[in-house]
């Protein structure tokens, strides 16, 4: 009898190891790796963000570099179709804001309006990585509890790359 319970122990136990792997594999799955992937892509939208307020600064010095006063350009008006579009007068632009919201700026007036919303995403970009790699921790963690419960030897670390 004794042969019995122990192997009904032993049964019990494993079914139970088993419900806590699904557990952690779920937890991962089905939370940890969708925060991942939004939180990235919240992350690669600031990047986009900041790649045209970086552009949009750089097009402004040059027309203050070049003292351009007009300009003829091409334009898109939607589906890739352009028309060409002549600008008279430089000195004042147009920049949005967000929301649809477009605000009337002198050159200079832009260029303090791009370097503060440069700072604010330099600092989203910051606290984005962070969060990414704060649940990337939170997975590897949970990642090797599942090796401690399927008594697995623990990982070697990868090796790093010299460039």
């Amino acid at each position: 009898m004794d042969l019995v319970a122990g192997v009904k122990d032993s049964y019990h136990m494993e079914n139970i190891r088993q419900q806590e792997i699904q557990k952690y594999e779920e937890l991962i799955d089905k939370r940890m790796k969708p925060k991942l992937l939004h939180a990235t892509a919240q992350r690669d939208k600031v990047f986009e963000q900041q790649k045209i307020f970086a552009d949009l600064r750089r097009n402004i010095e040059n027309l203050e570099k070049n003292s351009v006063t007009s300009l003829r350009t091409m334009v898109n008006i939607g589906s890739e179709v352009y028309v060409q579009a002549e600008v008279p007068n430089t000195q004042h632009i147009f920049v949005d804001i967000g929301m649809g919201f477009h605000v009337e700026f002198t050159w200079s007036e832009a260029l303090n309006y791009i370097e503060k919303r440069e700072e604010r995403i330099a600092r989203q970009i910051e606290e984005s990585t962070q969060l990414i790699a704060s649940i990337k921790a939170q997975i590897k963690l949970i990642c090797e509890g599942i090796r401690k419960l399927l008594d697995l030897p623990a990982e070697k670390p990868s090796p790093q790359r010299i460039f």
